[in-house]
């Protein structure tokens, strides 16, 4: 028996589309490119978009009707390919593109107040009519939720550009986006570093982060896959390396200025900030404690060659700020909020000095 289009056609209109109930030659599912060899029987069907549930049950259904309808003999299996007619776009050529700047907030060692740090400039930034993002890429410890009274958020996604996008969550002017929004905030993350490589990815590339002059990125302390993640996927503006005065806190960040700025990263260092400087009473802002020691940090810049970029004292605010979900930096009238102010001020400097001299920093190249 002779094969021929109108022969397939009308084998096709006894198939239909589960999601409509409709055949789909009514539904005009079947492509203009039926091919036949013989008893060789090809063609494309049309679907709305790659993500159809009903895609392989409905090759299946196409299959059967060739060989019920035209010919037992009929070799259809194989031969029905699938097109779609809206594309999902292609995925960028680079990860947040519409990003100005990235500053890598580091720290060679916990407890020195790094995401506090990370956290307040974002704030300080955004008071000064800069677009902020802040990622909490600290996966087993994020602490951004809590800093900024976030720890019942839930962020949601939402249709852009035919791509299902995180929306992050914005709160002082800042948008924001941590693992802690989306885990059991009193259960501990324990992950391999393979899982938390992808969650970060996945907060850098399935999130609509948009337009943003700087984007600030709360590493976690020390040196980890993450920090390796995160070099490898954009390209880092530059790195600020977060240290107290005390000996111990130096020598690790040393190691993390070193990390930075070894041959195989290469990240511009825009400088260390000195944290825990001195204790100030609220009463007596004039007075200076050195509870951790007296520029240990200052000392350090000298030596590395990067600028201090700030000296932050300890006042009980912060504390209280970073407890209760407001960040210090929100006030900036009192004196953290000024110190804060004069650090976003810095890091500004010391973003378009890097800018203006050094060459865009390149993803790191993973050689085997």
């Amino acid at each position: 028996m002779a094969i021929y289009p109108q022969l397939i056609i009308d084998a096709l209109k006894h198939v239909r589309y589960p999601g409509t109930g409709e055949d789909i030659v009514s539904a005009e599912m079947i492509d203009d490119n039926i091919r036949i060899n013989g008893n060789k029987i090809s063609f494309s069907l049309l679907l709305e978009k790659p993500n159809d549930p009903f895609a392989k049950s409905l090759v299946k259904a196409c299959e059967q009707a060739i060989l019920t309808y035209v010919s037992e003999e009929a070799e259809i299996k194989g031969n029905i390919d699938i097109r779609y007619k809206t594309q999902l776009p292609p995925p960028p050529d680079k990860l947040l593109p519409q990003v100005k700047n990235i500053i890598a907030v580091s720290s060679g060692k916990g407890g020195v107040g790094k995401s506090t740090i990370s956290s307040n400039l974002a704030v300080a930034l955004a008071q000064k009519g800069y677009k902020v993002g802040l990622l909490d890429a600290d996966i087993f410890g994020p602490s951004v939720p809590k800093m900024f009274g976030l720890e019942d958020a839930r962020p949601y996604l939402e249709p852009v550009n035919g791509r299902e996008l995180i929306r992050p969550e914005e709160k002082f002017g800042v948008k924001m986006l941590s693992i802690g929004f989306f885990v059991d905030p009193d259960s501990a993350v324990l992950w391999r570093g393979g899982m938390a490589s992808n969650a970060l990815k996945q907060l850098l590339s399935d999130a609509n982060w948009g337009e943003l002059d700087y984007f600030v990125v709360d590493l976690p302390p020390g040196t980890s896959d993450i920090h390796l993640t995160m070099v490898q996927s954009v390209a880092i503006t530059g790195a600020i390396v977060v240290t107290t005065p005390q000996e111990v806190a130096l020598a690790d960040a040393k190691k993390g200025i070193s990390m930075f700025t070894g041959e195989k990263v290469n990240v511009p260092i825009l400088g260390l900030v000195e944290n825990m400087s001195w204790f100030t009473p609220a009463e007596l802002p004039e007075n200076k404690y050195y509870l951790f020691g007296k520029e240990g940090g200052k000392r350090l810049a000298e030596k590395m060659e990067v600028p201090l970029l700030g000296q932050i004292p300890i006042v009980q605010s912060i504390c209280e700020g970073g407890d209760n979900g407001t960040p210090v930096a929100c006030d900036s009238e009192s004196i953290m909020g000024r110190a804060f102010a004069q650090l976003a001020d810095n890091v500004i400097k010391s973003v378009d000095n890097r800018n203006k001299h050094l060459p865009e920093t390149k993803k790191v190249e993973v050689k085997h």
